[in-house]
């Protein structure tokens, strides 16, 4: 019996795939089989978040309550391991995410986060190549997606997987130094970017995006910094410019984080500011520029007991005079969440949470759109769920 609920759980799991590791809870395997997993080349996680969810909108079509519904927001699988000290692999999929790779530059659908093989060249040195997460700087960028109940825009709209090659130096235990090179994106210059040829604009030769991250680590890890700056070929002379600050304070049972961050854009890659002005011919905005400001607050006041607050400041601008729009600012977003969780075991990472999220966005006048306001009421669950 022990073998054949070993065997359906190999068969179910080998299918899918996002997770970081949760080394203190026996893994689902273990739980059902009653023995001990020894091995490291095969570690298979599920990782979930579900909630029910009151929407309500400001402004818009809508004033109040305006759906009440149960949600699946994250359901992601990842497979990783160590196959010999040198050599690890990484796979992570979206379940609830099309699988269609078809016109993809990199013949991958985007379903799929991270797919790639890691090798070990010495100490310091090591590197990753394959599908994977961008080395953007940030501190909310880098945490397991389960874990954020609202995304800034810039991180919303930003394309965040790419197939390329990571190379890691780590000089001493505190700090890392990684370069990064991408692809610039996933589909095609016309799936992206619409119809540029209209504007005069051509593809480039090499789409590719460069990003150079460091991560630091001073006081016995109560403070960390994960900054980073990078260039993206968007197009034939047309550049991306992002630059990225994060910081984070542990102090005790006390946690925040502030994160900066701002883009240049010689072509609209967010889409917002052409979500807002629209161009004549189908194509994504010149010389779009985003500013994004994010602060979170964590307080373990008990030891199954979390509280938080967080709070968003964003702008969405033009860098110059653009096809008859004035350079300048025309979108103000603020979001703001408040909340607690409760983690009912102390060697698992499940917890339960309620939590209100609040977005308004205001336009200037020249943008000549009414101001709206959007509000969230969710209560749900998030588990990293250990199976093999």
């Amino acid at each position: 019996m022990k073998k054949l609920m070993f065997i359906a759980l190999i068969l179910g799991c080998v299918q899918g795939l996002n997770a970081q590791s949760t080394p203190n809870e026996k893994t689902l395997f273990e739980r059902v089989t009653k023995m001990e997993k020894k091995v490291d080349w095969f570690h298979l996680y599920m990782n979930m978040q579900g909630t029910f969810n009151l929407y309500f909108n400001y402004g818009n079509e809508y004033n109040g309550l305006s759906e009440a519904s149960f949600k699946m927001n994250q359901l992601r699988l990842e497979a990783k391991g160590n196959v010999t000290p040198w050599l690890s692999y990484r796979w992570r999929q979206r379940i609830n995410r099309g699988n269609d790779g078809s016109g993809n530059i990199d013949n991958l659908p985007t379903s799929i986060d991270i797919a790639g093989i890691g090798v070990r060249l010495s100490d310091k040195f090591s590197l990753f190549a394959g599908k994977q997460c961008a080395a953007y700087g940030g501190i909310e960028f880098d945490l397991n997606p389960i874990e954020i109940y609202e995304y800034c825009d810039m991180i919303e709209y930003m394309s965040n997987f790419m197939t390329g090659l990571n190379i890691a130096f780590q000089p001493c235990d505190n700090h890392q130094i990684q370069l990064q090179i991408l692809d610039s994106r996933n589909g095609s210059i016309e799936a992206t970017y619409g119809d540029l040829a209209s504007a005069g604009v051509e593809d480039g030769r090499a789409p590719l995006l460069y990003t150079l991250n460091w991560n630091g680590s001073f006081f016995d890890n109560a403070f960390k910094t994960r900054w980073s700056a990078s260039v993206m070929s968007e197009a034939a002379k047309k550049q991306m410019f992002y630059y990225a600050l994060g910081n984070q304070l542990t102090l005790g049972d006390f946690n925040m984080y502030f994160d900066f961050m701002y883009s240049n854009e010689e072509i609209d890659r967010k889409g917002i500011i052409t979500g807002i002005l629209g161009t004549p011919d189908g194509h994504n905005m010149f010389n779009a520029q985003y500013t994004s400001l994010v602060a979170k607050f964590n307080y373990r006041f008990a030891p199954k007991w979390n509280a938080f607050v967080k709070g968003m400041y964003e702008t969405a601008s033009l860098s110059k005079d653009t096809d008859g729009f004035e350079e300048g600012k025309y979108r103000t977003s603020y979001g703001y969440l408040g909340g607690i969780e409760y983690y009912p075991m102390e060697d698992s990472n499940l917890h339960f949470f309620c939590t209100f999220v609040g977005r308004s966005y205001d336009f200037t006048k020249r943008a000549g759109l009414d101001n709206y306001n959007t509000q969230r009421l969710e209560v749900g669950f998030i588990y990293q769920l250990p199976m093999f």
